[in-house]
């Protein structure tokens, strides 16, 4: 019984033990529940205020206008004088503002700061882009549309290619190409300059990647590549006897043709010191070759970058000569004391007298600045990236202003002026970069001067021309020159 009598008390005192305890975990529990919400709140608070201080610190949308729904503002860009359109963006918004292109967000960026910036970056923050369409058309594996390891391997393919070594020895061809070039056009018949300048710049390229080549399959590429590159600018449908549609069919032939070419080749073992042999021959670290499509994209490539860019600069130093005949009078003294002083008994051009043209060198690369023929240059954002204050976000094409740049009073004094002589003195850093700047510069731009020396040599000495017509007009398609190609008729002078 008193077992029992002592049972009955313990528990009693466990109750009691027990019913405390719980009031206390009650006012635990609750004292750790009041706290909880108010650290909660103070650590709300605290994120909250940190948070609106960093959307308030974020940088914001550079200023500008997006233009239309989905047209932007393309149409007033390529419809336009290109110094008029941007001149009006830069007095109004400053050198960083926004528009829409082609379809797509843009920032457009107008400092030779901003340009080194975009155009030196790694590819994590910027990469090289095109739209589809010209992708299609140049093909996807050509050089400057892509980065790392392929980019890094082909692009000194193609510098090897165009080396100064490689280069020089191209001369005498390049002589032959520019005398017989400047006599089909003394015929007496009005001529468009750009028209035949290209015509000129496309067999130099023909030279410069295949070596000598078999005639047949020389017409075969200028028939098939002229049908090709009226449809860059043409609005890409695919609907049968369109003009895009046509240039994708053209795209094909091409590629059987190159495909003919590489197969002769390798069966001949034809594997020369220019660019068709350079990617034949190569091999990455694994022994894996170019396939021939890699092939064919680089060459269309090497071809696309090579023959309006250089033909256009022709076509306006010719322009601008006409435009100044004392200076006309100047260049083509320089190049007749060239004649009577270097000239052996066989009357040929040498790459050593080509380096002895200095203020005709200085035409050209006055040319290239004022005329600025690549206006700009797209790159991506591949991350969302700050420059000076304001967002560029990730995916929208960043476009650098070489021709604000090059027509920048700051940088060259008077722009709007033709002035051979301001190349006296080098430029600025980063404020002349009319062949591109970074890893995507062009590798050819030795021998575009080559080329553009070698035939201004023989036109100033041998020949003789009148412009025909209007010449001040401008047009665009899509790279600026005096319109309807600039009419002109040559003589030859005996």
């Amino acid at each position: 019984m008193y077992e029992t009598v002592v049972d009955l008390t313990t528990g009693h005192w466990i109750q009691l033990i027990l019913a405390e305890s719980n009031k206390t975990l009650m006012k635990l529990f609750a004292t750790i529940f009041y706290l909880t919400i108010f650290l909660s709140s103070l650590f709300s608070y605290y994120f909250f205020k940190k948070e609106k201080r960093r959307h308030k610190n974020r940088a914001k949308l550079p200023p500008g206008s997006m233009g239309w729904p989905c047209i932007g503002e393309t149409l007033q860009m390529y419809t336009q004088d290109p110094n008029v359109f941007f001149a009006s963006k830069l007095k109004r918004y400053g050198d960083i503002f926004k528009t829409q292109i082609l379809g797509y967000p843009c920032v457009m960026l107008a400092s030779p700061e901003a340009a080194r910036f975009v155009l030196g970056a790694q590819p994590q923050l910027f990469k090289p882009t095109y739209p589809k369409s010209k992708e299609n058309l140049i093909g996807p594996s050509a050089l400057f549309f892509h980065t790392g390891n392929y980019h890094t391997c082909v692009r000194k393919l193609v510098q090897s290619s165009f080396s100064p070594e490689v280069t020089q020895k191209l001369t005498p061809d390049i002589e032959k190409i520019a005398l017989f070039s400047l006599e089909s056009w003394a015929n007496g018949q009005v001529i468009n300059t750009f028209h035949e300048m290209k015509k000129y710049a496309f067999e130099v390229g023909i030279l410069s990647i295949f070596g000598q080549l078999n005639k047949t399959y020389t017409d075969k590429l200028k028939e098939n590549y002229s049908i090709l590159e009226k449809g860059y600018n043409c609005f890409p449908t695919k609907l049968p006897g369109t003009a895009y549609h046509k240039s994708l069919m053209a795209r094909r032939r091409l590629n059987q043709i190159l495909g003919e070419i590489v197969k002769e080749r390798k069966e001949k073992k034809l594997l020369t010191n220019n660019l068709l042999g350079h990617l034949l021959n190569f091999r990455d670290e694994k022994g894996n070759a170019l396939s021939e499509e890699q092939i064919a994209d680089n060459i269309i490539g090497v071809l696309f970058a090579a023959q309006d860019t250089t033909a256009s600069v022709l076509t306006w130093i010719l322009k601008y000569l006409n435009d100044d005949p004392k200076l006309l009078d100047v260049v083509k003294g320089e190049q007749k004391a060239l004649c009577e002083s270097d000239y052996g008994e066989n009357q040929s051009l040498t790459w050593s007298m080509t380096r002895k043209m200095p203020l005709t060198y200085k035409v050209i690369l006055e040319s290239l600045r004022k005329a600025s023929i690549i206006s700009f240059t797209f790159r991506e954002a591949a991350v969302d990236i700050e420059y000076d204050g304001y967002l560029i976000p990730k995916g929208w094409k960043v476009m650098p202003l070489f021709r604000n740049i090059h027509h920048n009073p700051e940088f060259f004094a008077h722009p709007e002026q033709f002035d051979p002589f301001r190349f006296e003195n080098p430029p600025k850093p980063n404020t002349y970069m009319p062949f591109g700047y970074g890893i995507h510069a062009c590798p050819g731009n030795e021998l575009a001067k080559l080329e553009m020396l070698v035939l201004l040599h023989h036109m100033l000495t041998k020949y003789r021309w009148e412009l025909v017509g209007p010449s001040d007009l401008i047009q665009y398609s899509p790279f600026p020159v005096p319109e309807h190609g600039l009419r002109a008729r040559f003589k030859k002078e005996f």
